[in-house]
């Protein structure tokens, strides 16, 4: 993080050297980039329903899971899921305006041995068979866990808009430009959960299990004019109706929830024709 902030410090005391006002095209060009992202998720109350049970846990929290930095887990493509990422590629349709197809791979996880309201009934032969009426319950690994982990995969389309509030700034060369930009965007979700529920035999893969909306606002930083760095602040509603819990198909989960995520994005900009 120190590095990137010298190097944005010494790009912006060059461009303020020129006097010069210039503008940088952006219709039909290209852009792709990589990144990183933190994010926080609502409490929510999750459904889990099957064969001889059918119950919901209320209020239940969850965090994230980012790893912590190293060159080999960060940037090593053998590792590519192990950190919580964002990937998209993009297209200038017109000089303010871009389409977006990105993937925000992030990471879900239940806070285990929290005290949780439950309602519903449980008829399984197993240690926690009952009929409840918002009785308390500990989530311990024995009765559940439950995690969005390899990941909360966030597939979606998406505008953007872009200003460019260089001039505005002083800033008057085409190597370094400051745009804001913000976008909506809708998309599914494609989790792989790994999940243990009620004793029963571990499940872990990818399923689609609904969809999810956003709205973003972002600082981009286009330095010699193919590059940039960029950050955003992400707020979006994921709903997910059909998650998998156990490697049978009657068994199932659902849920929904808000989250906020903070992106690093570093890409580049280029054309094609």
């Amino acid at each position: 993080m120190r590095f990137f902030k010298y190097l944005l410090l010494f790009f912006f005391i060059i461009s303020s050297t020129q006097a010069q006002e210039t503008v940088l095209k952006n219709k039909g060009k290209f852009y792709a980039y990589w990144g990183w992202n933190r994010s926080k998720y609502s409490a929510s109350d999750i459904t889990f329903k099957g064969d001889n049970y059918n119950f919901t846990l209320k209020d239940v929290a969850a965090k994230d899971k980012q790893v912590p930095f190293s060159v080999n887990k960060y940037l090593n493509p053998a590792n590519v899921s192990l950190p919580q990422t964002n990937a998209a590629i993009g297209y200038f349709f017109h000089e303010n305006y871009s389409v977006v197809l990105g993937l925000d791979h992030m990471k879900y996880v239940t806070v285990q041995n929290q005290g949780l309201i439950i309602d519903g009934e449980i008829n399984t032969g197993g240690e926690f068979d009952g009929v409840y009426s918002n009785d308390l319950i500990q989530q311990t690994e024995n009765f559940l866990k439950f995690e969005h982990t390899d990941g909360l995969n966030y597939i979606h389309i998406s505008i953007n808009r872009f200003d460019d509030i260089s001039d505005d700034l002083g800033i008057h060369t085409e190597n370094f430009r400051i745009n804001l930009t913000e976008g909506i965007g809708a998309g599914g979700l494609l989790p792989k959960t790994n999940s243990t529920l009620l004793g029963k035999e571990r499940h872990d893969d990818f399923h689609l299990s609904g969809y999810g909306i956003h709205a973003q606002f972002g600082v981009n930083f286009v330095i010699y004019k193919h590059f940039f760095v960029q950050t955003d602040l992400r707020g979006g509603y994921i709903n997910m109706s059909d998650i998998r819990t156990t490697p049978s198909q009657s068994d199932s989960a659902s849920q929904d929830f808000t989250f906020l995520q903070g992106t690093l994005l570093i890409g580049g900009r280029f054309r094609l024709f």
